[in-house]
């Protein structure tokens, strides 16, 4: 209902939704940029509404207690408590992660690669060593507000890190943030 609900808000506000993704690709990490603001919260939930797929996320576990969780779980939130993974060394989080893919047949999982809302050259690339742990390859989303455009953009296949980083930030070099003061590409890849 609610990822509906922002499908219908962005519509109605003159957005536009773009996506030539394979109906045969139900797993893939989505990656979601820039992040520049949390109203980038509506294009996400409304590009995963349109997508008809099982898209989800992850966030601190203290989200997904009461009464929180009730917002939260019908969005597609996972909760994670990074501290317990750390602390029982048993694995990474990028591990965790890959691991949802075995737990869920069907997983679409959206990831901000920046890692906060303020800018940021240094990009988290977890992103990429879950997808490649999990087998499966990065579609690029992209909520564009100059133009009011949300969308699915390329498909990459983890195959090489620094070419693939590379198409990652030329892919996005000219996406236009909510706050575009706030986005930065990262340097070592730009």
């Amino acid at each position: 209902m609610i990822k509906a609900t922002c499908a219908l808000v962005l519509k109605a506000a003159g957005w536009k939704f773009k996506s030539e993704l394979p109906a045969e690709l139900k797993s893939f990490i989505f990656l979601g940029a820039p992040h520049t603001s949390n109203y980038d919260f509506l294009p996400a939930m409304a590009m995963a509404f349109l997508l008809r797929r099982n898209a989800r996320y992850v966030i601190k576990s203290d989200w997904m207690k009461f009464p929180l969780n009730l917002l939260m779980k019908p969005t597609g939130a996972i909760g994670v408590d990074r501290d317990r993974i750390k602390k029982e060394g048993k694995s990474s989080s990028t591990d965790a992660m890959a691991r949802l893919f075995e737990t869920h047949r069907e997983l679409v999982l959206m990831i901000s690669p920046e890692g906060t809302r303020k800018p940021n050259p240094s990009w988290k690339t977890g992103f990429y060593y879950i997808a490649v742990k999990a087998k499966v390859p990065i579609v690029l989303a992209y909520a564009d507000y100059k133009e009011k455009e949300a969308g699915i953009g390329a498909i990459i296949y983890p195959s090489d890190f620094e070419k693939d980083m590379r198409a990652i930030m030329e892919f996005y070099r000219n996406v236009s943030g909510k706050a575009p003061e706030n986005f930065r590409l990262d340097e070592k890849f730009s």
